[in-house]
């Protein structure tokens, strides 16, 4: 069995060495741009060049770095007729929820005003927050989405989720399809964004999305850049309609220096960090699932490709 790791990273050895000492009995390549074919089994893969797919012509499965798969669906030649195998979760929703939770409690229990005041040197005590006028909709109920749904409703926060098939979740008011979108924005104050990237999510977060939800809104967005239609989010700030944006995605990463972004005080920016790859979780379920596929075993995570995730 040959396993080639492509993913761009400058010290390939960080990966390669850990797959080989999970899976022993494989040989493990490093992609190398002018090298000749390796023929390899399984590629281990992030935003792979498109001549991989020429050179490598016996692949059995492609294994995606993350939970995302739009940079890989970005490769014209991209098999269609071998797995795509998307990472499932590693680590990553408890870093989501974490992050989610922390820009919620800030936003909701208004924490900038002790900030303010700490800095002013001033002691001032503010009345509590009603959890009800604070509801939430959660905008994807994956594995991510569903555990940032069922533990903001831990917290007592209203909760809605939405998502395109139906979901069932304990203290979660579900919505499904295009058809109950605007009834799932209609109870939304906190609008969280969790969703992947598709031909129908891209511009999502729009005009329109934006001018549906409650007064006050306020716009958590870590799925993916391309989803916030950015003009949109400034005016509905200006117009008044969101109060504030979280966001940790964006079209173009890193954010450029003179973006508007950077310059409003009801924007919260942090560099795509709500949830980060673990690597030693991430090679033992992808090099798991390796070993699973060569014995003729079924595994997890394969994506539909004509929906993108």
């Amino acid at each position: 069995m040959k396993v080639l790791f492509a993913a761009g990273d400058p010290k390939p050895e960080r990966w390669t060495v850990p797959i080989q000492q999970l899976l022993p009995e494989a040989e493990v390549f490093n992609w190398d741009p002018n090298g000749e074919p390796v023929n390899a089994d399984y590629a281990i893969v992030w935003q792979p060049p498109e001549a991989l797919f020429e050179r490598e012509r016996q692949l059995k499965a492609v294994f995606n770095l993350g939970a995302g798969i739009d940079g890989l669906l970005k490769v014209a030649n991209l098999p269609r007729d071998i797995p795509v195998v998307r990472l499932e979760d590693a680590g990553m929703s408890v870093q989501m929820t974490e992050h989610v939770i922390h820009q919620l409690v800030d936003i909701s229990r208004n924490m900038q005003v002790y900030r303010d005041q700490q800095a002013a040197g001033t002691w001032k005590i503010h009345r509590p927050i009603r959890r009800k006028d604070w509801p939430v909709g959660v905008m994807g109920l994956g594995h991510i989405g569903k555990r940032v749904a069922r533990s903001i409703a831990s917290l007592d926060y209203q909760v809605s989720g939405w998502a395109r098939s139906e979901h069932h979740l304990d203290g979660v008011t579900c919505y499904a399809g295009t058809d109950r979108f605007d009834d799932f924005l209609a109870q939304t104050r906190v609008l969280i964004n969790t969703l992947p990237l598709t031909d129908a999510t891209r511009g999502i977060l729009n005009a329109d999305t934006l001018a549906k939800l409650r007064p006050d809104a306020v716009v958590i967005n870590v799925g993916r850049g391309e989803h916030l239609v950015e003009d949109d989010l400034l005016q509905a700030i200006d117009n008044g309609q969101v109060a504030h944006a979280s966001l940790d995605v964006f079209q173009s990463e890193p954010l450029p220096a003179d973006h508007p972004f950077w310059q409003r005080a009801e924007i919260t920016i942090t560099p795509h960090v709500s949830a980060r790859t673990q690597r030693d979780d991430t090679l033992e379920q992808i090099t798991g699932k390796i070993r699973a596929h060569s014995q003729g075993q079924p595994i997890t995570g394969v994506v539909d490709m004509s929906q993108g995730y």
